[in-house]
């Protein structure tokens, strides 16, 4: 049966025959951005067209666009999982995927990895080990050594490239306040930890000075991660370049805030401690506490967000004001530190 609140192209591709392989078991998963179609040994993933200031994909050519960087961003983590670029097409009035009619949308064709061998179900299997961290740390610190980091990206570690990241999240969520656990008390305590922190403009410097602003992952947490036969790190950020181009630390705080989140503190610790020792970056550790709480905000936001979306269902809805309780919690207790 269609769904009213979905666009008329994605009702189609929730039927089998669209595809050109065996499709049994669609099922449709939403994030605040995307439309996520898991289809046999495939994943389509769409972008919702939506505008939040930070993301505009508002347009269909700019998700064309954003569609074209997804797949060559994460081709430098994941070169077998991004399969290519895909067309829903229009004629007559219907649509198909890849067909002879005119372009009406975009997405992104990825393999299907096991779902019992993502990170975060094997979090909730209890499955997850000190083996998985390690193998996490030497995919990461390669991935950084490699990665880009020169003036176009340095200039994003100052304290003032930062401030606009972290600042815009208390304007973006003031219109929240009293949902999903975030009271004025608690959001006038994280604002204003931030914001002392913010004042160190020196520690920003010193981070640009050593070398650790790189074109990163920027979106680094369990539901981007899969531990198969190798590790895989997909989905990162490709909408906003500031959100990317990081301190290294900002990456590996979210992937540590993450566990935390999950109560997996000695996964945590061993994780951040593995890393240091690796990458040599004992400096990490003086600003791991202001990103974890940068990061647990931003995860809080964005289950306000996707609350927020007409087009989720009544279970998505309250598991998101949950979830967001939670991080907004975790993000206080960062800042009381």
């Amino acid at each position: 049966m269609a769904n009213d609140n979905l666009p008329p192209w994605l009702n189609t591709l929730l039927r089998a025959e669209c595809y050109p392989h065996p499709a049994p078991d669609i099922r449709l998963v939403q994030t605040h951005i995307s439309y996520v179609l898991l289809a046999g040994d495939y994943v389509y993933k769409f972008k919702k067209p939506v505008n939040f200031g930070f993301l505009d994909f508002s347009a269909a050519d700019r998700r064309h666009h954003f569609c074209e960087q997804e797949l060559l961003l994460n081709r430098r983590l994941c070169p077998d999982l991004y399969l290519g670029l895909v067309e829903v097409t229009e004629e007559n009035g219907g649509f198909a995927l890849n067909g002879g009619g005119r372009p009406v949308e975009w997405g992104v064709r990825m393999r299907r990895m096991p779902e019992e061998r993502m990170m975060v179900n094997l979090i909730r299997a209890g499955g997850l080990l000190a083996d998985h961290i390690d193998a996490l740390v030497e995919v990461l610190a390669e991935f950084y050594r490699r990665a880009e980091g020169g003036e176009k990206v340095r200039q994003f570690g100052s304290a003032e490239a930062v401030a606009v990241n972290v600042l815009e999240n208390f304007e973006q969520t003031r219109p929240f306040l009293g949902q999903g656990g975030l009271d004025q008390a608690r959001f006038d305590r994280v604002a204003a930890a931030a914001r002392d922190f913010l004042e160190r403009r020196d520690l920003f410097q010193q981070r640009i000075d050593e070398g650790r602003i790189r074109d990163c992952h920027g979106d680094l947490y369990s539901a981007n991660i899969c531990l198969a036969d190798k590790v895989y790190i997909y989905d990162c950020i490709e909408f906003n370049e500031r959100f990317r181009f990081s301190d290294v630390a900002s990456d590996v705080a979210f992937l540590a805030m993450d566990l935390d989140f999950h109560g997996l503190d000695a996964l945590s610790h061993r994780f951040i401690d593995r890393f240091v020792t690796r990458t040599n970056d004992p400096g990490l550790l003086t600003m791991l506490d202001f990103y974890k709480g940068y990061r647990a905000y931003v995860r809080g936001k964005i289950g306000l967000f996707t609350a927020a979306d007409p087009a989720v269902d009544a279970g998505v809805r309250a598991a998101c004001l949950e979830d967001a309780a939670r991080y907004f919690t975790l993000a206080e207790r960062y800042a009381a530190r």
